[in-house]
């Protein structure tokens, strides 16, 4: 697999906040020749299970991976999950802790527009959303843009959802690192440059960062992405080679959801596979 050059580890269904079905979501790796995939929703693996009754063994080499959401006192992160036992334990109560903390934000947003901005959605829509995997932002910009609210999904975001100030519950990154490990996986940080999506980390800032998170047992970086400059992409991968760290690539794709193509992560087929990145197939068998 050192020799594979369509590599993508990072892409959400259904499940989560992608347009794409899981069964989708097969199809198209296929389509675009990828070789190596892993589904990563946010605080789900339902996808994952899908994925593994659906393959044959002449399709793409596939891995299990979820995306947590987390917080501490610090900063907010994404933490990637690689390679877990989707049976263990600690990966199911992750699994279990993001899906109540995710439905309880729902909650709370949905009262924050009512009573802020007198915006109530007719009962069948918000039936509809409650019975989502897990629902989120995403879920509720969408429904402001299609009952007329904003125009946009980035002005929904910005006009109503980003002004709820209150502190929300989120899951901290060394309970889910300690959890992803504790069910057989690799944890790697998620477009490390980025945080959360909405921020903008280097240099010293990063290396506080990775050294705190790295203490928890972090793993790994993903080095490769398809929001990273070319300077994004050197000094995370300065990086991962200054602690040893795995490199991951992954394009983040959401379907109609994120103007992002499935398999854009900035590793080519003219790309020398970094050490870290040779490493982690090798830790994953690939």
């Amino acid at each position: 697999m050192t020799e594979a050059h369509r590599i993508d580890l990072h892409m959400h269904t259904t499940v989560s906040d992608g347009t794409d079905t899981p069964e989708e979501i097969l199809d198209r790796v296929k389509e675009q020749g990828i070789e190596l995939f892993a589904v990563t929703d946010h605080d789900a693996i339902k996808g994952c299970a899908v994925i593994e009754q659906l393959r044959k063994p002449e399709d793409p080499r596939f891995l299990t991976g979820v995306e947590f959401s987390c917080r501490d006192e610090e900063g907010q992160y994404h933490i990637l999950g690689y390679g877990y036992d989707p049976e263990a334990e600690s990966i199911r109560g992750l699994v279990a802790k993001g899906h109540r903390i995710r439905m309880g934000k729902i909650h709370t947003r949905l009262d924050f527009l009512e009573r802020e901005f007198g915006i109530v959605f007719p009962p069948e829509e918000i039936e509809h959303l409650l019975t989502l995997d897990n629902p989120g932002k995403p879920h509720l910009a969408n429904l402001l843009v299609q009952d007329g609210y904003a125009d946009s999904k980035e002005t929904a975001m910005h006009d109503y959802l980003n002004k709820l100030r209150i502190q929300l519950e989120f899951l901290e990154p060394e309970e889910t690192i300690i959890g992803i490990l504790a069910g057989g996986g690799i944890p790697v940080l998620a477009h490390p440059t980025f945080g959360n999506g909405d921020q903008l980390i280097l240099g010293e800032d990063m290396e506080r960062r990775l050294r705190r998170l790295m203490a928890y047992g972090l793993q790994g970086v993903e080095a490769f992405y398809s929001g990273f400059s070319r300077q994004n992409r050197e000094e995370i991968l300065g990086f991962a080679e200054q602690f040893h760290l795995y490199v991951t690539a992954g394009s983040d794709y959401h379907g109609k959801n994120k103007p992002v193509q499935l398999g854009d992560t900035g590793l080519t087929p003219q790309t020398a596979y970094p050490e870290g990145l040779c490493r982690f197939l090798e830790a994953i068998g690939a």
